[in-house]
């Protein structure tokens, strides 16, 4: 008989800049919901304050009773509030999203490196540009939170840096994992080894600038586990849809884990033959682009509950 399930708030002391089999900082059980905070992109807190290094600190890893290898790991986005009054973001588009001539004319227009700030209102819900001089100063866009990175320790007792992506997930930047995403995770270590990090209050779809607008958050999430149920790469679900991630360089290739992965879901979760898995999806899969800035990029493959539910099964 399951016991209550409880709710820790956790404030993290120190971070992590890869995802590996480093020490627990809280210890949960299945059913259990984490209250914590994450630093920004480059270690700034709610402060504004910097209090740790650069590079997608990740608060964690939690770590979940009874995990094994091959069972997934289920965490429910519940809140993702930005938590301070200034975001910043990139300025330029990456050059490895450009045609390789217009990169010069860009770079002669302002540097890549270049960072600008916004003024962010989490209860308004709004970004508003903050960089007087500029015809864009006090811009206004609708905030969407999102993380940019969080998933499990790596296979094999890797660490693997924050500034890519893998099967274990980590730095997807996909703007579908938003509050109120079920995420699912193959683990890989005892125990799960969860890690979060790098809100974004706003981003568009493949963080074509490098950043989305960076800030620190406020985030609640629950944890569940799904014993003995084997996935090969990160998987979520939204109200709408059902949806694998594929992470990997060049883009055909994380096209192929991530639609490999929708087979396998419609297959084992929906209990398909794999011709019927194919005709659907040949006619009704959806694809979006997440990350195409680091060295691992994401495709995301979606298909519609709706479409899902008439399913015979």
């Amino acid at each position: 008989m399951l016991g209550p399930m409880a709710t820790h708030r956790f404030q993290p002391a120190h971070y992590h800049t890869t995802l590996g089999p480093h020490a627990p900082v809280l210890r949960v059980a299945p059913g259990d919901t984490v209250i914590t905070t994450c630093v920004d992109a480059r270690g700034f807190d709610h402060t504004d304050r910097r209090v740790t290094p650069p590079g997608n600190p990740m608060t964690g890893p939690f770590f979940v009773e009874g995990a094994e290898p091959g069972d997934t790991l289920v965490v429910r986005l519940e809140r993702l509030t930005p938590n301070r009054r200034r975001g910043w973001s990139g300025v330029l588009i990456a050059p490895n999203v450009l045609e390789p001539e217009h990169v010069p004319a860009l770079a002669r227009s302002g540097d890549f490196s270049t960072r600008w700030n916004w003024a962010v209102d989490a209860e308004a819900g709004t970004a508003r540009l903050d960089h007087p001089g500029s015809p864009l100063h006090g811009f206004e866009l609708e905030l969407d939170p999102m993380l940019g990175c969080f998933g499990v320790a790596p296979e094999g007792g890797q660490a693997i840096s924050t500034a890519t992506s893998g099967p274990h997930g980590g730095n997807m930047d996909y703007r579908g994992f938003r509050e109120g995403v079920t995420a699912y995770f193959p683990v890989f270590e005892e125990g799960a080894l969860f890690f979060l990090g790098d809100g974004h209050a706003l981003q568009g779809d493949g963080e074509i600038a490098g950043t989305g607008i960076e800030i620190s958050m406020d985030v609640q999430f629950s944890l569940e586990l799904l014993k003995g149920q084997r996935i090969a790469w990160p998987r979520g679900e939204d109200e709408n849809f059902i949806f694998t991630a594929g992470n990997a360089r060049p883009l055909d290739q994380c096209v192929q884990h991530a639609t490999s992965e929708m087979l396998r879901w419609l297959e084992t979760g929906y209990g398909l033959e794999p011709t019927h898995a194919s005709l659907l999806m040949g006619q009704c899969v959806r694809y979006d682009l997440g990350n195409v800035f680091d060295p691992a990029y994401t495709m995301v493959c979606k298909m519609p509950k709706r479409l899902l539910g008439r399913v015979r099964r």
